[in-house]
């Protein structure tokens, strides 16, 4: 069974960036703590997933249709440092140096586009990998759909299947629109009910297993609780709404696009050389070593790169 990967981007441009110091410069003054994160990551993810496909999703801005609906929608954020945003065209730099492919789309979030390529690699009959820390993903979660949480620089993801999340939540991954409706959640600034928290959320879906279920049987539920759900009804389906990712519409890049196969390595090298990781520049031939390496890449170290940049200067001359 071929294998997808889909990365949520800007969860591990985040994780890059507050985890790698901000004093990582090259020698020009360069700040590229995030570019070096994410690079690094990108290669334990290649190790460790050993994807046939593989694609990063991102956000492309504050105008979805959650926004549009909800003016407050994710307000209450910490604004992003400039030190971040200004690293952001560098690690697009770095994922096409690969070459890998991005995507993102000003109508829909990453995790929509998410949701879109992972029932589509369903359909095609792939195993998929969601690599995220948003919850909203859980969702996705199936029998051949998991989600990995990122730890350790990807040195030790969590895994949760569908199994999985039920175990950690209380709730099925179908159920877990139902679930933010009632808890809310702070990331998103969604509310929910006031007063009702994940471990009552979990137990009413558990009862009654969906949002309009549990509506459908506000009379059983006792007075206390009743009041709150009966009090929040609006902003509970508003929330869960919110919450309920989208999937249909057209792929902005086709499954096929995101094949890695005979991938060359030079573009690679030489954007890692340009700034100065030489480290990260090692372990990508050693991923081209492996025998999953082997299969999908092609090794074009520095010697190959030295070469490419004389033809150009060549060429300029002439």
């Amino acid at each position: 069974m071929k294998h997808l990967v889909l990365v949520d981007g800007h969860h591990l441009m985040y994780r890059a960036f507050y985890a790698i110091p901000a004093t990582l410069k090259t020698s020009t003054g360069e700040q590229v703590n995030a570019v070096y994160g994410v690079a690094s990551m990108l290669l334990a993810l290649l190790k460790a997933e050993e994807p046939d496909s593989l694609l990063f999703c991102f956000d492309a801005g504050e105008e979805t249709f959650r926004h549009q609906e909800h003016a407050e929608y994710k307000e209450g954020r910490a604004e992003t440092p400039d030190e971040f945003t200004l690293q952001i065209p560098r690690i697009l730099e770095m994922i096409e140096s690969f070459p890998i492919r991005h995507t993102s789309d000003v109508r829909y979030e990453a995790d929509d586009l998410l949701c879109a390529y992972a029932k589509a690699g369903e359909v095609a009959g792939m195993r998929v990998t969601i690599v995220t820390g948003d919850r909203d993903a859980f969702q996705l979660a199936s029998e051949t759909t998991r989600i990995a949480i990122p730890h350790k620089g990807y040195q030790a993801p969590e895994y949760l299947d569908a199994a999985g999340v039920l175990a950690k939540y209380g709730v099925r991954p179908d159920q877990i629109p139902s679930y933010k409706g009632i808890s809310g959640d702070s990331s998103d600034n969604l509310p929910g009910v006031k007063g009702i928290g994940p471990k009552g959320a979990s137990s009413l879906l558990q009862r009654y297993g969906s949002l309009a279920g549990v509506y459908d049987h506000l009379s059983e539920i006792k007075p206390a609780l009743r009041e709150k759900l009966e009090r929040e009804r609006e902003q509970a389906f508003f929330c869960e709404r919110m919450a309920t990712l989208v999937c249909n519409f057209p792929l902005p890049v086709t499954l096929e696009d995101l094949r890695l196969q005979g991938i060359t390595t030079a573009g690679a090298t030489r954007f890692l050389r340009e700034l100065e990781m030489h480290s990260l520049g090692k372990r990508l031939q050693l991923l081209c070593e492996t025998s999953y390496g082997k299969e999908h890449f092609l090794w074009e170290g520095e010697e190959t790169v030295k070469k490419i940049v004389k033809a150009q200067q060549q060429m300029v001359l002439f």
